[in-house]
């Protein structure tokens, strides 16, 4: 996860400097969203083949490909290279994502899937700090290096010992079987129904519309408003947290209250993030739009992930879950390739209006789940 969170700072810092042109600045971002979307399906299918854990080598060693890549790229002015990297890594994410099925495989009863994403995504507490530093320290620790270059070769040593530890510590869970022999569905019956339309678009709108607009920030902020690095760094690093720690308590929101009615707080947070931004380009509205965001999209995406499991039986999960990454991670994807187009284009203030019909149509998928969830 410390290779996306540390991408969101330097990669598109990195390619203003290199790129042919500023409005390609956040193709590296957009590439690492790419190689998760394209991934998906591939890394579904590995899993099955091999077991989480054997299946797993492939993300670690895309991952190191990807800082490697991404140190020559920066050596060498290599704007192909760096967005090169950005493939790699958005490919070895595709398999970290996988686990959020495993943690709901993990437990036995339906409301504790809610508790046990929390657990998970918790984790990307850790990465909030340590990937933005990363980035920073990398340019600090070697100044006689061209710039972030050093940011690379310490995510390859983060992903040497993120491959230690699973490999020691991480013990493979029996998955569940389907033992009443019934034939596995089609997956076109299964994707026609409410029960995958509502978590799959609303999880498809959620990392969407966060990557749509924290993509755009730290290029509005560093190059559109002037703010330095650190000021920069710490809304990212603040909106990095805002995404992961209320997975403290968003769980037992959705185990107490229901997913229909936390998707719909998420909607209407992210409506928030619009208003803020609207007010104005200091500081104080960067900070406010990104935390809302934040907080938006944990409870989307955490709302949307404990749902999607009703949607397919044992024999289907692999398939549902590849064709759920695929939407969610292909709209991402697009997201982040029309980021820097709107900022550099229509500005800030036209990112964030073309939003608002978008995140209607998320409050309205949820409100159909809660509607759902009362009858």
């Amino acid at each position: 996860m410390c290779a996306t969170t540390m991408m969101v700072l330097v990669g598109g810092l990195l390619a203003t400097r290199i790129a042919p042109s500023p409005k390609l600045a956040t193709v590296p971002l957009a590439a690492l969203v790419v190689g998760t979307a394209i991934m998906a399906v591939p890394a579904a299918l590995l899993l099955r083949r091999f077991g989480r854990k054997r299946g797993s080598w492939a993300g670690y060693a895309l991952g190191l490909l990807g800082a490697g890549l991404g140190f020559l790229g920066t050596l060498t002015d290599g704007f192909v290279l760096l967005a090169l990297a950005g493939l790699c890594l958005g490919m070895a994410a595709a398999f970290w994502q996988q686990f959020r099925f495993a943690a709901l495989e993990s437990v036995a009863d339906a409301r504790q899937h809610g508790p046990a994403l929390s657990l998970l995504l918790c984790g990307g507490l850790l990465a909030a700090f340590v990937g933005p530093e990363i980035g920073a320290r990398g340019d600090a620790w070697f100044p006689g290096w061209p710039g972030y270059a050093g940011a690379f070769l310490l995510l390859g040593g983060v992903t040497l010992g993120g491959l230690v530890a699973f490999q020691f510590f991480y013990r493979e869970t029996a998955m569940a079987v389907q033992k009443s022999g019934a034939a596995a569905r089609h997956l076109s019956a299964i994707i026609q129904k409410p029960a995958f339309i509502i978590p799959a678009l609303g999880g498809a709108i959620g990392f969407g519309m966060m990557t749509f607009i924290m993509h755009a920030t730290p290029l509005t902020m560093r190059e559109m408003c002037g703010f330095d690095l650190g000021s920069t760094k710490q809304v990212i690093q603040g909106h990095i947290v805002a995404m992961y720690l209320p997975s403290v308590f968003s769980g037992g929101l959705i185990r107490r209250y229901g997913a229909g009615r936390v998707m719909m707080a998420g909607a209407l947070l992210y409506i928030g993030v619009v208003v803020i931004g609207l007010f104005g380009q200091e500081l104080v509205h960067f900070w406010g739009s990104l935390l809302l965001l934040g907080v938006g999209w944990n409870f989307l995406f955490m709302g949307g992930t404990a749902l999607l499991p009703k949607s397919y039986a044992p024999a289907e999960r692999f398939k549902v879950q590849a064709v759920n990454d695929l939407l969610v991670f292909g709209a991402q994807a697009l997201a982040s390739l029309s980021s820097a187009w709107f900022v550099f284009t229509l500005g800030w203030h036209g990112l964030l209006l073309g939003c608002l019909p978008i995140l209607l149509l998320a409050a309205a998928l949820s409100l159909w789940q809660i509607r759902r969830e009362e009858s």
